[in-house]
């Protein structure tokens, strides 16, 4: 089992069974202009929420790969407009489990704002929790620090990605926190010096994590990691 950074908040899970992507932001990225979206060939693309940052490479990386797009009900009304096939989209929400080739995903929440690149509501954002493989990952979306992360305190989490750019979403210092709300040391940090007002210090970021205890993981885009 491996994650693969593609920029931003785009990440890649090679999981038993399937290939998971998470919010396709690519081809619009300058700092991600290596990755060809032509060679992501996902079973499963799931969305947090329905910015234009997280969902720009949906229906392109849907229609090379025919994958299956996850996403809360409004979001994923806003896929189907998109040209995606019914059949291959699955709309859940809040609490809701989902049975996977892989294992499972479980939408959680998270706090953000949420409308879709044609102006309409995008329902809320969401993190999931997925299972596969006897490992619980963790995808957090775009949030802020809430409380309600402390209700994964005991899902025995593996691997959590958190954002840490701040500005849209938690910044370093939080996210800390928030690794200590969901009782999970190793981070992968998301969401952060893709724009002027999300660039973080990383070595900063990485002394701070340490400090607390927690291992932060800031991959290279294109980058990869076992997990």
């Amino acid at each position: 089992m491996k994650a693969t950074f593609y920029g931003h908040a785009s990440i890649g899970l090679d999981l038993e069974g399937a290939n998971v992507l998470f919010d396709p932001f690519i081809t619009p990225n300058e700092q991600a202009k290596a990755i060809d979206i032509n060679t992501l060939k996902p079973d499963y693309i799931i969305l947090s929420h329905g910015h234009g940052d997280h969902v720009a490479d949906v229906a392109a990386i849907q229609k090379n790969s025919d994958a299956t797009v996850i996403a809360i009900v409004e979001t994923a009304a806003w896929v189907k407009r998109q040209g995606v096939s019914e059949e291959k989209i699955i709309g859940m929400n809040f609490g809701g489990t989902l049975q996977t080739s892989f294992g499972t995903v479980k939408m959680v929440y998270a706090l953000h704002t949420n409308g879709t690149p044609d102006g309409q509501y995008g329902g809320v954002p969401a993190g999931y929790i997925i299972e596969s493989g006897h490992k619980k990952i963790y995808y957090a979306g775009d949030t802020a620090l809430t409380l309600e992360m402390k209700l994964l305190a005991d899902e025995e989490l593996s691997w959590a990605m958190l954002p840490i750019g701040d500005h849209f979403t938690m910044g370093i210092d939080d996210a800390i926190k928030a690794a200590g709300f969901i009782n999970c040391k190793n981070i992968i940090g998301m969401h952060y010096n893709t724009f002027p007002v999300i660039k973080i210090n990383e070595e900063e970021a990485k002394r701070k994590f340490a400090a607390a205890g927690l291992n932060l993981h800031l991959l290279p885009i294109g980058g990869s990691l076992a997990l």
